[in-house]
Formats: structure tokens, C-alpha cells, sequence
């Protein structure tokens, strides 16, 4: 991969060879929802994996023909409404 050119705050420029280096926090921590960044790589243990996939186990789910008969009401009301 080539290198790129970015600028960071004081606009001197930056060259670094994975765009997500220049996202990485200074100490790896715990994402929370008030902190989540898309952009920084989440590290964790298995331990917090698993305890993360189990949470959202937890949650609601719909079966996919649930999913598809909601979609296919909203879309149809969506294109109904585009031409009002």
C-alpha cells in the first residue's frame, strides 16, 4: 500500500500507512456507547467478546419473514408517499 500525506491539527503533514493509524487512541480502553468510534479498532479479550455477542443475544429479534413483510410495508409506503 503507498503512503499518504495527512494533516493533523497544527497542519504539519503526517505520512502513515493505514488511514486507522492516525485514529488510534493513545491507550486502549473500553469502548462505551458515549465514546464509540467507528474509525478505532475495538481490542478486547474473548471474555469481552463473548459477553458483548451475549448482550445482544438478550435483545429482540425477528425472524427474516418478520424483517421482509415490515420492509416491503415500508417501502411501499415510502414510493406512495414520493409521488404526494
Amino acid at each position: 500500500m503507498q503512503k499518504k500525506t495527512y494533516k493533523i491539527k497544527e497542519d504539519k503533514p503526517t505520512v502513515v500507512e493505514e488511514s486507522a493509524i492516525a485514529y488510534q487512541p493513545k491507550t486502549i480502553q473500553t469502548p462505551t456507547l458515549d465514546n464509540w468510534n467507528p474509525n478505532i479498532p475495538f481490542h478486547g479479550t474473548q471474555e469481552e467478546w463473548w459477553e458483548h455477542f451475549h448482550q445482544i443475544e438478550e435483545g429482540e429479534f425477528m425472524t427474516l419473514e418478520e424483517v421482509n413483510r415490515e420492509f416491503e410495508i415500508w417501502k411501499k409506503e415510502y414510493l406512495a408517499n414520493r409521488f404526494n
